[in-house]
């Protein structure tokens, strides 16, 4: 239970345009102004009455009386008394006295005021015996964002998060009943990840796949995960006429978190394989700037410059701003890519209950890519050419924009109650035009076809979610409920042309055929030409609540109402319209506290999905429906600088759509789809994660899978997700040198997994254990070095993909190096 008071009065609100090299020089001026008023100003004087009694009440009567907003954590001061106060003090000092001798003090935040734990303090010297009372019982305490740092992981240092977000409001991870991973800021800095694919596959039972286009398709104990939180809000992805196109830089985000398992009362229409949540940095309250340099293999050279500051003197408006550029080549010959983001922010306290945030990103992508990778001889065995093999011609083109608007408001009734709006327009144009190289090999080498493609795809994305959150005290037990409210949109305007021309020999590759541009192709003799539109909607009531039924049992019951809406405009000019009204998805959880560490758990929780996939007949097929069982324990050790899991799941679904091979290419000269019968996946999952010895952060995780037809006409016993590996290891932990030595720091870790089979379930793609190391060199407070070496050994291996003997079948990356150097100076 947490008590805050808020006062009445309020800030004029300020208006920003987010220019990013505008709003650079504004937070660098702002932040010596900041420091310039802060220097200036001295504490007021106010003449306070509290009586004496219960701590929590007077701390609440006495930020009341100051005008101010204070977070206490009642229950740790349960049975604490204050002598209370009377007279004049400023507003620190008389914090001071009312926490004489409760061990507790107060810590500044950017929004009011935090009970925090009283350091140990030195007897006070004769210089210092003059001090008051108050001066010597409370030492200078700022926390910086203290409000958020439950939940915000950047600037801890940490492998593991006290609070995560993606379940709607900050919540412990051990009060979640389900599995749940985050990637902090801290590991995706020391492993150098700032692409979304690379870090899905870093984290605990996740494939992050290698779809069709440049993008990754995200699953999860063998399903997609195809909706993304954006700050809490659903967006769809990976929603194209062809390929899979859903990318993003991660320089922008404070974390990524996973939840597995079905999410349908977060998302709506959800995955089985869980939700994946996008959380962005934010303006801090204190001035920081840090710029980074990188280098590393096939001409990589990246630099970024990050500037957070408060914009006006009480800290009421701060900001912020990312400017990320990144060139590099690649292992494969001619492919080569450019990327430039830009990120501006503002966060502005309405009052001290009450943040509005407001930020836009900008990431502009292109280049020259490869696509679908490799093919296979007939048999399936690999044609071991070189990783750097070149399938595609010497116009191969690519881009990819995507602009961003981030809207919040999230305001705090008191300490029980508060409101979360958030808003995400995201607007994205993708196009390429390329030579692929497909089909079986035989082996003289001949046998392949090149494919010439042209694509346009232009898409806007919308979505709000808001929701009320509360606690109180009913029937005997201390209870909490949720109750929110989403509206998500997509519209898409796709074009792509294509052509075969037989007579490729993959060991002879044509890399200089005629210049093409998408209308050239749809104009050759065979080209074929598509355009569609893509129409969603989708609405959605949910709530929860959340019950202590005992003093160590908890209930945890939810679910949603969803309306959706799909229409398919199609290439030959019809339409399929897709409708669901109010379509209900329960949830139900049980917690127990075995002790204040550990908790055991179960859960359930239905799931609902409709397709847009046609059938031979060009209709459109029925939703998918399942059920998830889960059941595990978690710990949260070391005063929650540790997190731990260990959990069972099952899943059971039908009307699964599968690729129907046996109609050929009858659907617009692609593969129709039907539904799949029954699926089952089950298995296990393990994880740590934290500080778990000193200076040691370890994050590591385990998950067995296994997916199965259950039920189907064809493939009844066969593996149902054929990237999933039933075995994959997720490991990489950092440690910082005692003593003299601690500003060296060396990390290493592995991503293991067996292996997995192609789509036609013919050959296997072999396992694999790739090895990370990275060594760090603190040279000054200011200036940070680290070098990470990838694939350490070597390793050649193929990633999990849409792998066929005529395609799709990728080299992982070869053995590279990263050089990176950090200036941050001190304000």
């Amino acid at each position: 239970m947490y008590a805050q008071v808020v006062p009445v009065s309020s800030p004029n609100p300020l208006r920003t345009r987010l220019r990013p090299l505008a709003l650079a020089a504004m937070l660098l001026a702002g932040a010596g102004l900041h420091a310039q008023a802060v220097a200036q100003t001295a504490p007021a004087t106010a003449s306070y009455s509290i009586p004496a009694g219960p701590l929590a009440g007077a701390l609440n009567r006495y930020a009341q009386q100051a005008g101010v907003s204070i977070v206490i954590d009642a229950s740790k001061v349960q049975g604490l008394t204050s002598a209370g106060l009377q007279g004049s003090y400023a507003i620190d000092d008389g914090f001071a006295m009312l926490l004489r001798g409760s061990g507790y003090a107060i810590g500044k935040t950017s929004t009011g005021y935090v009970l925090v734990a009283a350091p140990a303090v030195a007897a006070p010297t004769a210089a210092a015996s003059s001090a008051s009372a108050a001066e010597r019982t409370m030492p200078s305490i700022t926390i910086v964002g203290q409000a958020e740092q439950g939940a915000t992981t950047e600037g801890s240092g940490s492998y593991t998060a006290r609070k995560i977000t993606i379940g709607k409001g900050e919540q412990a991870m051990k009060d979640i009943p389900q599995s749940v991973s985050v990637l902090t800021r801290q590991r995706l800095d020391d492993q150098g990840i700032t692409d979304l694919s690379v870090a899905v596959n870093n984290v605990t039972g996740v494939v992050g796949v290698h779809g069709v286009g440049p993008g990754v398709v995200i699953t999860a104990r063998g399903f997609q995960i195809d909706q993304w939180q954006y700050d809490g809000v659903p967006i769809d992805r990976n929603t194209y006429a062809l390929g899979n196109w859903g990318q993003e830089n991660m320089v922008i985000y404070d974390r990524l978190e996973v939840l597995r398992g079905a999410a349908g009362m977060l998302v709506g229409t959800g995955s089985p394989g869980g939700s994946v949540s996008l959380v962005r940095k934010r303006p801090g309250a204190t001035r920081s700037v840090s710029l980074t340099a990188r280098a590393g293999s096939w001409d990589h050279y990246g630099a970024q410059l990050d500037v957070s500051s408060p914009l006006t003197a009480d800290g009421s408006l701060r900001g912020r701003v990312i400017v990320d550029e990144d060139d590099t080549h690649s292992f494969i010959d001619q492919v080569w890519s450019k990327n430039r983001t830009l990120y501006a922010a503002l966060d502005y306290d309405l009052g001290p209950a009450t943040t509005l945030g407001l930020a836009i990103s900008n990431v502009n992508v292109h280049g020259r890519p490869t696509f679908i990778g490799l093919p296979r001889y007939e048999d399936g065995s690999a044609l071991n050419l070189p990783r750097s093999t070149f399938t595609g011609a010497d116009w191969n083109r690519s881009e990819a924009k995507q602009t961003n608007v981030y809207l919040d408001l999230e305001h705090h009734f008191n300490s029980q109650w508060s409101l979360k709006a958030s808003a995400v327009n995201m607007k994205e144009n993708t196009g390429s035009v390329h030579q692929r190289l497909a089909s079986a090999i035989q082996p003289d080498g001949s046998g392949a076809s090149y494919g010439d493609f042209g694509m346009d795809f232009d898409n806007r994305k919308r979505g709000i979610d808001t929701y009320v959150r509360g606690k109180f005290d009913g029937l005997g037990m201390a209870q909490e409920v949720l109750v929110g409210a989403s509206y998500v949109t997509l519209a898409s305007d796709d074009r792509y042309a294509r052509v075969w021309e037989s007579g490729a020999n993959v060991f002879n590759i044509k890399h200089h055929r005629p210049w093409q541009d998408i209308d050239s192709i749809a104009a050759r003799p065979m080209g074929v030409t598509s355009n569609s539109t893509y129409e969603i909607r989708q609405k959605g009531l949910y709530g929860s609540w959340n019950g202590q039924l005992t003093g160590k049992l908890k209930a945890v019951l939810g679910g949603r109402f969803s309306w959706y809406d799909f229409l398919y405009a199609t290439p030959k000019g019809s339409e399929e319209q897709l409708n669901a009204t109010a379509k209900f998805t329960p949830s139900a959880g049980l917690i127990y506290a075995l002790d204040p560490q550990w908790s055991a758990y179960a859960s359930y929780a239905d799931i609902f999905t409709p397709q847009s996939i046609r059938d031979v007949q060009g209709k459109i097929l029925k939703p998918i429906t399942g059920s998830n069982y889960e059941a595990g324990i978690k710990g949260e050790l070391m005063d929650g600088k540790v997190n731990t899991s260990l959990a069972v799941f099952r899943y059971d679904h039908k009307n699964r759509a599968v690729t129907d091979y046996a109609a050929d290419l009858a659907c617009d000269g692609q593969y129709c789809s039907r539904a799949s019968g029954k699926v089952r996946s089950q298995g296990l999952e393990a994880e740590v994660s934290g500080e778990v010895a000193r200076g040691l952060q370890l994050s590591a995780g385990y998950a067995y899978t296994t997916t199965t037809y259950l039920n189907d006409p064809d493939n009844q016993g066969k593996v149902f997700s054929t990237w999933t590996p039933k075995h994959m290891l997720r490991l990489w932990s950092s440690y910082t040198l005692p003593g003299d030595w601690d500003k060296f720091s060396v990390g290493a870790g592995t991503s293991l997994q067996s292996h997995t089979v192609d789509t036609e379930r013919t050959f296997k793609v072999a396992g694999f254990s790739i090895w990370n190391a990275r060594l760090g060199w603190q040279a000054t407070p200011q200036v940070a070095l680290s070098l990470n070496v990838n694939n350490v050994f070597d390793k050649r291996y193929i990633i999990p993909s849409y792998n066929t003997t005529g395609s799709n079948n990728y080299y992982g990356d070869p053995r590279n190096v990263q050089f990176t150097v950090k200036y941050t100076p001190k304000w």
